[in-house]
Formats: C-alpha cells, structure tokens, sequence
C-alpha cells in the first residue's frame, strides 16, 4: 500500500512551504579602493573608471 495523506493540504499552508526556495539573494556590494563608490564586484567603477587598480575608462571623456 503507497502511503496517503489523511487530508487536503491548504493552499496556505503549500504556498508557505514553497516560498522558502525562491528568495533571492542580495548581490555582493564592495566599495572602490579609490573613489569609494558602490559597485558589483568584477566589474569597472562607474565613477572613476578603473578596474584592478587600472584605469579601463577614461571618465573624463565620457562626461563630455
């Protein structure tokens, strides 16, 4: 004999159990060694340009 639940489970009670798998996480948030501002790791600085200590982007022809 397969085993049966003895009564219905409430859709409350599904929808809690399940929403435990989908929480996303929050993105890691590191600050710029030179300016100081926030920004996703592995990625360029978007105030001063540079990436692993070397400027990538010239920010001052950007603004222009």
């Amino acid at each position: 004999m397969a085993a049966a639940p003895k009564s219905k489970t409430s859709k409350a009670r599904r929808d809690k159990r399940r929403s435990s798998h989908w929480k996303l996480d929050t993105p890691g948030i590191v600050t710029c060694p030179k300016c100081g501002a926030y920004f996703l790791p592995h990625r360029v600085c978007k105030e001063c340009g540079t990436y692993n200590g070397r400027e990538v982007i010239n920010t001052a022809e950007a603004k222009k």
